[in-house]
């Protein structure tokens, strides 16, 4: 039988680490905010000049349309490029099947509002925040650019980046707001649990992305 001081300790420590185990990832969250908040725009005038915006995939309709949230991304790096901000664009999305590919979609978008193809550069293996990071670092080379993205995306976007060795700022389009109220809360909450593997992947774990393959560069 466990003596009455321990029990009594016991009692008094449980909801202290239950408190801290909500706290912590509260608490990180927080960090990943603040520690880019000085990185982070919502208004393209005050976006500075940089050699390339990196726009990251979203959904796409059956037809092969960009969803809504994509369609912003997209609007958003196209506007930065007719006020001069970059000079190119690389679309990094998800084409995992032949019937699936965000990042043709987005190519589509953008030529279609008048970017030249020769200025537009695709990642096909950007399966994940991460994933686009680290491809968009080994394989095109890329050491500064801004990120495009929805607001609480970003960032973790530029977190993740600018841990993986690109001086990255981020260009935040509106969400709260935009989208509908109940898919906001959806996408925030996970969100929060993704600032949290980020965390473990840019800090502790490293992982290769899926598909690596040699240097391409950007010329």
């Amino acid at each position: 039988m466990l003596p009455k001081s321990f029990l009594l300790q016991l009692r008094f420590a449980l909801p202290l680490l239950i408190l801290a185990s909500a706290l912590i990832p509260v608490a990180l969250n927080y960090y990943v905010r603040l520690v880019t908040s000085n990185y982070r725009y919502s208004d393209i005038a005050n976006v500075p000049t940089e050699p390339i915006a990196i726009v990251f995939g979203a959904g796409v309709w059956e037809d092969g349309t960009p969803s809504p949230m994509l369609a912003d991304r997209v609007q958003a790096a196209v506007d930065l490029y007719k006020a001069g901000r970059v000079d190119k664009l690389l679309m990094t999305g998800d084409n995992s099947s032949v019937d699936y590919n965000e990042v043709q979609a987005m190519q589509d978008y953008a030529e279609a509002q008048g970017v030249p193809i020769n200025n537009i550069i695709l990642d096909y293996a950007g399966f994940s925040t991460y994933e686009s990071c680290y491809r968009a670092k080994e394989i095109f080379g890329i050491t500064q650019a801004v990120l495009v993205t929805q607001n609480f995306h970003l960032a973790r976007a530029v977190y993740t980046c600018r841990r993986l060795g690109i001086e990255a700022i981020g260009l935040g389009t509106p969400d709260w707001g935009k989208f509908s109220h109940k898919g906001m809360i959806h996408y925030s909450f996970r969100e929060f649990l993704a600032v949290l593997k980020a965390l473990w992947e840019v800090r502790v774990t490293r992982p290769e992305p899926t598909f690596l393959g040699p240097f391409e560069g950007i010329k």
